[in-house]
């Protein structure tokens, strides 16, 4: 552990933070999952799980956890899929 105040206090920060971001990632993570595995399914459920997902991936790239143009390419696959169900049904 930290023998100075400060450093000590910015270690207990940086492991808030961590599991913080750890939770942000993770959820993105699994709603883009959800989506990708909803896409082969009804075509009502699919529009929201992807919209939920855009949702998640908008949350974590605004809170820099992660990269926003990472979160504009699975935003646009997840998009892509989507139009691509559609034209199907």
């Amino acid at each position: 552990m930290a023998n100075i105040k400060s450093s000590a206090k910015r270690a207990r920060q940086n492991l808030k933070l961590r599991a913080n971001n750890r939770y942000f990632a993770a959820t993105a993570r699994t709603y883009v999952k959800r989506a990708r595995i909803q896409l082969a399914g009804k075509l009502e459920e699919s529009e929201a799980t992807v919209l939920l997902a855009t949702k998640t991936l908008d949350k974590a790239a605004k809170k820099g956890v992660i990269h926003r143009n990472k979160a504009a390419r699975l935003k646009s696959r997840l998009m892509k899929a989507l139009n691509k169900v559609k034209a199907t049904n």
